[in-house]
């Protein structure tokens, strides 16, 4: 739980760094409302081919054009949005809820329990993640759930190392003793008082992983195992323009744009939501 002394200090960085924190949320915001709104902003109908239309450049009908099918490239990134941003929610949420479970139980237990969890945390931590969910993807085929699946296998490791070692210091604290020593439960222990003191790095580390998330699900798409056609994702976008990269750029640009502007701000509010949460991380207030 925060002290009066750290809350004080949160107000004081929000002050003095709410430039870099409000513009990422701000773009964050701008897609998320992008994603709720999309039926009543985007300007066409995304998956309706237009062949009379392919390859059109931006103009004021087509703000960033269309695609080879004759496809309104801005329809389809803000509908993208709303695959990209829900593919991230849902293996964020579970790869949290999931990694803080079994890593509070390792931690706090001990034992051979904590043995056999963290061998197989190791195990998944020691293969490239990208790597393991396109072996994970091709297993079982391309498809969103499929999808959604392949990055929670690789996701959930880094969370219950994370809490596990949270607890192996938090379990040692007094307070921890104390309820013990007046007689509570092993789940009430760690409900109330063992996982509320741990939580912050992994709201952090939830933070930038949806960043993580969104780049691998669009990397996957790229290559064919993710989202599919027609249905709007941004990595699917990009790689059916990958054939007109030199003739149409703009075809994988604005995509491209899109992952890049996502990604950068949750790694940048993960920073500041990390200086914030923190307190070892502190850092001179003027």
């Amino acid at each position: 739980m925060l002290t009066l002394t750290q809350r004080s200090d949160m107000k004081a960085r929000l002050k003095n760094n709410n430039l870099g924190l409000f513009l990422s949320a701000g773009i964050l915001i701008f897609f998320i409302l992008a994603a709720l709104f999309a039926g009543y902003i985007a300007p066409h109908d995304p998956e309706k081919a237009n062949l009379e239309l392919r390859l059109k450049e931006p103009c004021r009908e087509y703000p960033f054009g269309t695609d080879h099918l004759g496809r309104c490239i801005l329809s389809r990134i803000i509908f993208g949005a709303r695959v990209s941003l829900l593919v991230g929610l849902l293996v964020v949420s579970s790869s949290f809820v999931l990694g803080l479970a079994i890593g509070t139980l390792s931690g706090y237990y001990g034992g051979w329990l904590d043995e056999i969890v963290m061998r197989v945390v190791d195990a998944f931590l020691a293969f490239p993640s990208l790597l393991l969910a396109l072996g994970i993807a091709g297993l079982f085929g391309a498809g969103f759930m499929n999808l959604v699946i392949a990055l929670i296998t690789v996701d959930w490791a880094g969370y219950a190392r994370l809490a596990r070692g949270s607890v192996l210091t938090v379990k040692e604290q007094d307070y921890i003793k104390a309820a013990k020593g007046l007689g509570a439960g092993d789940m009430h222990v760690i409900l109330r008082h063992v996982i509320p003191n741990i939580i912050s790095p992994l709201i952090v580390m939830a933070t930038i992983g949806m960043g993580y998330v969104i780049l691998s699900a669009a990397g996957l798409s790229f290559l064919g195992f993710g989202v599919q056609p027609p249905t709007p994702e941004w990595g699917s976008m990009l790689s059916e323009g990958k054939t007109y990269i030199r003739s149409v750029p703009y075809i994988m640009i604005f995509p491209g744009i899109a992952i890049m502007l996502t990604v950068m701000a949750f790694n940048y509010l993960g920073d500041e939501l990390r200086d914030l949460l923190d307190p070892r991380e502190k850092k001179d207030i003027d």
